[in-house]
């Protein structure tokens, strides 16, 4: 009996429910569906319904809180029922099943994926190679037996067109070592053709649009579905994606497995083959028939390694053997050779499933086994087979079906009576008749010797003459005509839901089923001629060869008659059925929600159908006929033990029983309870719900009382170990503060002796604590190392340190080579060196306008190239004093041009700001008209402004030009390219005239906005935007300016 969920989900076992009718179970049913609770128990029954979408009650975690739990312990889920089945395999040495059954769509094939890769997780926890490469092999082959097995239809994209039966077996300790997989009744006719809307088997897609240009070019085959007659049908479903990624798998699988490259490539040969006999087409040329294209018999000869005569041969004659034992070739009409075409591409493909299968057998089957060295072998055989099937038109393969459903349905009821009588008599109590209805009836009017259904479809295939279908109908009208579960239209003429010569219909367990009798006998039948089957053995490719075994024997040795295709599978269902017997059976049960694939959607006409062939009314009847609930003695006083006051929280009587006892006779339930050997047993369920409502209310009080003891212990532990690291944490502080100040002390104590005065000393790692004042220490060492430098310097060299220093500053690394190594001389035009000729002129002007300006000092001079107001580079001198920033003519004896007070080359506006817009738009009509000298004021005495022109930045390079930019506030910016005379070529004084400028504003606490660019220099000139770029140039003997596109070009002088 499962954990109980919370009623909002409704009741998790079925026979818990109130009353057991169609109507509860239903209800119950879509509660959980719609709560997304998909499974539900019938005792150790898992009922699954499909949600139709991605749920998270998978994967590792899940599978750790299943493993090695009791059936009961947790909610119900797959995981559960696969535990319980290993559990009864490694605990009781026998062989158990699972058998999973539902219709198409209903989640039967990922219910058994979920099964297998469950037992894989849980076996092999010592990761053995040899047992790991079996569970490898295992999970690999159900990507092969999709891929060619499964196809799309109207109900399910992924749907098993055959049934499959896998053991898997393991050794003593319970790990795989093998298995074996059965495969029943492939649907072969959906090879030649399919049903509006479906598509064929997931290999031919897989194939045509996975595969590389190569294979489809070995194979004459082209990336297209709609060019082939067998696939053309399914070229309107959407799933080329998958089919390419699932083709990569199966590669991968396959070769996993084990399958060679030879054996890989004959079976996409196969499918090949397939294709193009699908497209072949025969014409009628007088009383012979030829094949229309003979690039195809030559493609199909190729492929399968013969001759094209012989293929032509097989395809339009038929091989007879006369009387008198000649042999003759006896010419096909154009209906039958398209019929044996037909029958051809489907006996190949089930040949090449059925070889498949078999080959994956030989990989996993458990080889060298001794049972006494290897210790007991026992088998988990897992079922994933067809549910019943009621179609509009139903035919053969839904009657072959319906009767694997009506053998499995009566094992089923007749192991679960059987499971329910050996527990009453194990527990020893009374086992009671229980009446279930015994389908046995209805399999003995399929299978029963000479008067079933199959019998008279065997006596009319081997008929002489022409048998038809009508003359097998009336067979059974005959001989089955008193049978009360057989019926047909002309046993009951006043039923015209059946058509007169066509229909019968049968009384199933799980509903009346119409079938048509068109094409019983041909189906049953199967035939192919003998030749294809020769054709075949006779291929130069050993897999042909080794899957038509039969091709070897002449046309006068094929005497038998084979078994037909329902003689086949019901041997194959009795041989199933006997080896499910023998094992320990346990059930999952899949249902369809609808036939939308909706995730919300619950079709309750839809689902009472399945309800009802399933048989889960009568499972949940069988289970409620005695008591409804057992549990037990130490389960149940575990759980229910809070609900008295004698057995909380432990209990000091002798067994458990007793306690059990004493529960029960407290809420004065003796009557509804009876006592077994090992396990206490219910009879109704609201005895159970009774002890759950009590069990619920104290179950918070409980929660509540051991969360106060608990939290007030971890509040004390915890407590107490924040105490100790605490005192740990601050015992280790002091440590390392100390330790790390006898490091510094060590490293630094004789630092005064040393040539650098410390520089080379790497600095301990200071703890955390310290890192701030480790900072502080590390700038005060530094201050009290260039102080130790700086003192040594004699008082005149400071000006040109501090202009270094400011230079470094604003530059900040950008440009590297900006003149640090030589000796800064500032006034250059005062130098002989620099000016001979004009040196002194220069010292006369210099001395007359510091007289007129009351300048102190020269800060800069030098001579320059400029670009002027009409666009030509002119040569000027530069001369910056403390106060002004001066441009003279050279050539006029250093004339005086312009004057440019030095505050304002950091853009400083006094007052400007503050003044109101209508000023401010007069201000800069009058700054763009005179462009001279301004004295300007107002009577509300807002601002006094006097400059020639505001500089509010510089911009400079990062290579060697000498290239300088003055930005001013009107766009109207000064383009500048400082000169050097001959013999100091490569003197840098761009960094010589920014350092003494920001050493100049740093002493006056104002900052100089200094730019280095890496490329163009973008400008302002009379209000337009320009760039300047610096190019190298051969024949040019100095700097110059020359007017460009978006500006002006500086050419430097190149070898």
């Amino acid at each position: 009996m499962a954990e109980l969920d919370s009623l909002e989900f409704g009741k998790s076992d079925f026979v818990l429910l109130d009353e057991v009718n169609m109507e509860q179970f239903l209800d119950n049913l879509k509660l959980r569906f719609e709560k997304d609770r998909i499974y539900t128990y019938i005792g150790e029954v898992v009922v699954s319904v499909n949600p139709y979408k991605q749920m998270d009650i998978f994967g590792k975690e899940v599978i750790e809180s299943y493993q090695g739990r009791e059936l009961y312990e947790r909610p119900p889920h797959l995981y559960a029922v696969a535990d319980a089945a290993y559990k009864a395999m490694k605990r009781r040495a026998k062989d158990t099943c699972i058998v999973i059954s539902g219709e198409s769509g209903a989640g039967k094939t990922e219910a058994s994926k979920y099964i297998m890769q469950y037992i894989a997780a849980i076996t092999n926890p010592s990761q053995r190679a040899e047992v790991e490469s079996v569970k490898n092999v295992l999970l690999k082959s159900n990507c092969v037996l999709e891929a060619f097995g499964n196809a799309k239809t109207n109900r399910n994209d992924n749907s098993s067109r055959f049934g499959k039966y896998m053991d898997i077996n393991f050794n003593f300790n319970g790990d795989p070592t093998g298995g074996h997989i059965n495969n029943y009744l492939l649907e072969k006719s959906r090879v030649i053709k399919q049903q509006e809307g479906e598509r064929n088997f997931h290999s031919f897609y897989q194939l045509l649009l996975g595969g590389s240009e190569e294979m489809l070019r070995s194979l004459h085959l082209k990336k297209d579905p709609a060019m082939y007659c067998f696939t053309r049908e399914g070229t309107i479903s959407n799933m080329s994606g998958d089919d390419m990624s699932n083709h990569k798998a199966v590669m991968s699988a396959m070769k996993v497995i084990g399958f060679s490259s030879e054996e890989i490539n004959s079976v996409y040969k196969i499918l090949a083959i397939i294709l193009h006999l699908g497209n072949l087409v025969f014409e009628s040329d007088g009383d012979s028939v030829l094949v229309h294209s003979e690039d195809l018999v030559c493609q199909i000869a190729e492929l399968a390694c013969t001759q094209p005569d012989i293929v032509r041969k097989t395809l339009l004659y038929r091989t007879v053997a006369t009387g008198g034992g000649d042999v003759i070739d006896k010419g096909h009409s154009i209906h039958e050779a398209s019929f044996g075409r037909d029958a051809f591409a489907k006996a190949l493909y089930e040949r090449l499933f059925c070889w498949i299968v078999s080959r994956i057998n030989a990989v996993i089957e458990v080889k060298d086994y001794n049972p006494l060295l290897h210790g007991k072998n026992t088998v988990i055989g897992v079922l994933d087979i067809y549910g019943f099937e009621i179609f509009d038109n139903n035919s053969f393969e839904q009657f072959c079906i319906n009767y694997c459903n009506e053998k499995l349905q009566q094992l089923f009821i007749e192991l679960i009576l059987r499971q329910e009588q050996e527990e009453y008599q194990r527990e020893g109590i009374e086992w009671q008749h229980i009446e279930y209805f015994n389908n046995q009836i209805i399999v003995d009017l399929v299978e029963q010797p000479h008067k079933g259904i199959i019998s008279i479809l065997d006596e009319a295939c081997l008929s002489v003459g022409h048998v038809t279908d009508t003359h097998f109908l009336e067979s059974m009208d005959k001989k089955l005509s008193k049978h009360p579960h057989y019926t047909s239209r002309k046993l009951c003429a006043s039923d015209k839901t059946m058509e007169f010569l066509r229909d019968f219909r049968i009384k199933h367990y799980a509903g009346n089923v119409t079938y048509s009798v068109e094409g019983f006998l041909d189906k049953n039948k199967d035939p192919l001629f003998q030749d294809f089957k020769r054709f075949m053995y006779n291929s130069l490719d050993p897999v042909l060869q080794e899957m038509w075994p039969e091709g070897q024997l002449s046309i006068t040795e094929v005497t038998k008659r084979p078994l037909t295709a329902a003689v086949l599978f019901k041997n194959s269902m009795i041989s199933l059925v006997e080896n499910l017997a023998c094992k320990e059976p346990y059930y999952v049960r899949c249902i369809k929600p609808n036939e939308v694939k909706s995730p919300v959607q619950f079709d309750e006409q839809r689902c009472r159908h399945q309800v009802e062939y399933l048989g889960l009314l009568e499972n949940v009847r069988v289970r409620r006929a005695g008591f409804a609930y057992r549990q037990p003695y130490a389960r149940f006083l575990q759980r229910y033990k809070m609900t008295c006051e004698y057995t909380w929280p432990n209990h000091l009587m002798e067994t458990d029983r007793e306690a059990v006892e004493a529960i029960i006779t407290q809420h004065d339930f003796q009557g509804d309870v009876a006592y077994g050997l090992s396990k206490v047993f219910l009879r109704t369920p609201q005895t159970l719900f009774t002890l759950e409502s009590e069990r619920a209310a104290l179950i918070p009080i409980i929660v509540l009382f051991l969360q106060k003891v608990w939290r007030g212990a971890l509040a004390r532990k915890r407590c107490r170990g924040m105490r100790a690291v605490y005192c740990i944490m601050s015992c280790f502080k002091r440590h390392k503060v100390k330790a790390h100040f006898r490091e510094v002390e060590k490293r630094f104590a004789n630092v005064r002796n040393m040539s650098d005065y410390g520089k080379s000393i790497e600095w301990p790692t200071p703890p955390a604590v310290l890192l701030q004042f480790h900072e502080n220490t590390k700038y005060l060492f530094r201050r009290w190392r260039a102080r130790q430098i700086i003192k040594n310097i004699p008082p005149s060299h400071m000006p040109e340190v501090r202009a270094k220093v400011a230079a470094m500053e604003v530059l900040r690394g950008e440009r590297l080579d900006w003149g640090y190594s030589r000796t800064w001389e500032r006034d250059y035009l005062s130098s002989a060196k620099e000016n001979t000729q004009m040196c002194t002129q220069f010292v006369k002007v210099a001395k007359e306008l510091k007289s007129k300006d009351k300048y102190n000092t020269v800060l800069f001079s030098c001579l320059i190239r400029k670009v002027n107001r009409f666009n030509k580079s002119k040569d000027r001198a530069l001369l910056l004093t403390d106060r002004h920033l001066y441009k003279l003519e050279p050539r006029k004896n250093f004339k005086l041009l312009k004057s440019l007070p030095l505050e304002s080359l950091t853009g400083r506006k006094k007052k400007y700001c503050n003044m109101t817009q209508e000023n401010r738009s007069i201000f800069e009509r009058v700054i763009n008209r005179e462009r001279t000298q301004l004295h300007y004021s107002t009577s509300l005495g807002l601002f006094v402004f006097s400059c020639f022109l505001h500089v509010n930045g510089v911009s400079v390079t990062c290579s060697r030009d000498q290239l300088v930019v003055f930005h001013t506030v009107q766009k109207d910016d000064m383009l500048t390219c400082l000169q050097r005379v001959q013999g100091c070529e490569n003197e840098d004084r761009v960094g010589e005239l920014l350092g003494v400028l920001a050493d100049h504003f740093k002493r006056l606490k104002t900052p100089l906005q200094v730019t280095v660019q890496r490329s163009a220099i973008q400008f302002h000139m009379r209000g337009q935007q320009k760039c300047v770029s610096v190019e190298t140039k051969i024949g040019h003997n100095q700097p110059d300016f020359r007017k460009s596109r978006g500006g002006f070009t500086l050419y430097l002088p190149g070898n």
